[in-house]
């Protein structure tokens, strides 16, 4: 999952070290995974639910790169259940904008 500079500072100011939940890449930093899971996750529940990242705020609402359009991600077993509202697809290109400003 991306970060936003915001997302970032909003988890630190919890109290959580940037190594221990974010990792750099070329397209900028991520949430970090432990055996393919959240580091958050514990339990099927997210540890900081009301503090999460507006990626996963939004999921499982995505870009498809391939297909050049917001979709729902298929891989989401749960994805039917998701109601895409008209500000979903807002929020989540102003995301991507925010995101590809912090790289450059």
């Amino acid at each position: 999952m991306p970060l936003s500079n915001h997302d970032i500072k909003r988890i630190l100011k919890l109290g959580y070290k940037l190594e221990y939940f974010a990792a750099k890449t070329d397209e900028g930093w991520r949430l970090k995974n432990d055996s393919g899971r959240c580091v958050f996750l514990i339990e099927k529940r997210c540890r900081i639910y009301p503090h999460r990242p507006e990626g996963c705020r939004l999921y499982p609402l995505i870009y498809d790169e391939t297909l050049k359009k917001v979709v729902i991600d298929p891989l989401c077993p749960y994805g039917y259940l998701f109601k895409v509202q008209k500000n979903d697809v807002a929020r989540l290109k102003a995301l991507l904008e925010k995101l590809t400003r912090s790289v450059i």
